[in-house]
């Protein structure tokens, strides 16, 4: 039924120009908006639905991954764009806030609507 169907994933947050700000200047992101709500473009001509949500309520699961060559640099790079990384209890980071040697190397950080988002190193 669906098989030949482009289908597209989608998210709410509670400010759209603090995620347009967020998804757009520091994340990078080709970012458009229309009837108040965004689209981001990502590579390999993916778009994905940001919707506002009055009584938003965070994701507790990772909404969006970044693979990325180098995870430090690109760790680095976030943090030096104002990006703060996660620490969770029953998760290992190091210093910087990436979990090693448990699958892919993972950073995880919030948008500022607080849905969780990561970078994992590409093998």
């Amino acid at each position: 039924m669906f098989k030949d169907a482009r289908a597209f994933s989608g998210f709410a947050v509670n400010d759209i120009p603090a995620a347009k700000r967020f998804y757009g200047d520091t994340l990078g992101l080709d970012v458009s908006e229309e009837h108040g709500m965004l689209t981001l473009h990502i590579a390999g001509g993916t778009e994905i639905f940001v919707y506002p949500k009055r009584d938003h309520t965070p994701a507790t699961f990772t909404i969006l991954n970044f693979p990325v060559d180098d995870i430090d640099i690109a760790v680095d790079e976030l943090r030096r764009r104002g990006v703060e990384f996660e620490r969770y209890e029953r998760i290992k980071t190091d210093e910087k806030g990436v979990m090693r040697g448990h699958g892919p190397d993972i950073a995880w950080f919030k948008d500022p609507a607080g849905n969780v988002l990561s970078v994992l190193q590409e093998k």
